[in-house]
């Protein structure tokens, strides 16, 4: 693990989270809350597997989202921890389980939270190699 590979991750990281900012504000219908949603569950991997490698970068090994998530935290290398496991519980439930009321209520949360935080973290890892 280098320097190189913690910018090539955060920089996918980068570009995955302005495709889902753009999606959720150009959201119309149904179909594209839907596409949003499916940002939202890619950019949330790509979320905590970059905050995996920032933390393999540092020694210190994490093999699930949850732990990765609370170790982030706990580092200062992510922010808002809370609401990154609220976000993980939701790319759950929503990868096992859908329907009309549920995508509606994650969409929401997603355009009114979500990309708020992940946007922080983005910012936050991307001061972190600075």
């Amino acid at each position: 693990m280098n320097r190189d590979d913690l910018v090539r991750a955060a920089g996918r990281l980068q570009a995955a989270f302005e495709r889902l900012a753009d999606a959720v504000e150009r959201a119309a219908d149904d179909l594209d809350e839907d596409g949003a949603i499916q940002r939202f569950e890619f950019t949330f991997e790509l979320l905590w597997k970059t905050a995996k490698i920032f933390l393999q970068y540092e020694g210190i090994r994490c093999r699930s989202p949850r732990s990765c998530i609370k170790e982030g935290a706990k580092m200062g290398l992510l922010v808002d921890g809370e609401l990154l496991l609220d976000m993980l519980a939701d790319r759950n439930r929503i990868a096992h389980i859908y329907n009309e009321r549920m995508a509606r209520g994650l969409f929401l949360r997603i355009k009114n939270r979500y990309v708020e935080t992940i946007a922080a973290n983005v910012r936050q890892l991307t001061e972190y190699l600075e």
